[in-house]
């Protein structure tokens, strides 16, 4: 999930313009003031990126960083993305 949490930050911060400094784990979405449309836009770049489809109706702006990179992790591979141990899900 690392790859892909780290290629997120690089599209919030190049593309998204969004702050380096407000991008944390628990963050959100909403509170990087990305709304329904950005998200869409969002979900179309790492579709590019990865050449696969993602299911959009997954995202939602209450989803924090980690989380919203759980879930991209997992329609990536197509199954549940690891966890380190201890980790909740």
């Amino acid at each position: 999930m690392e790859a892909v949490y780290d290629h997120l930050v690089t599209v919030l911060t190049d593309k998204f313009e969004v702050d380096a400094e407000h991008i944390r784990p628990d963050v959100t979405l909403a509170d990087l003031e990305l709304d329904s449309l950005a998200l869409v836009e969002l979900y179309v770049t790492l579709q590019e990126h990865w050449g696969t489809e993602l299911e959009e109706d997954e995202a939602a702006a209450d989803l924090t960083l980690e989380e919203f990179a759980r879930v991209v992790q997992e329609q990536v591979s197509g199954g549940p993305a690891p966890t380190a141990p201890g980790t909740p899900r």
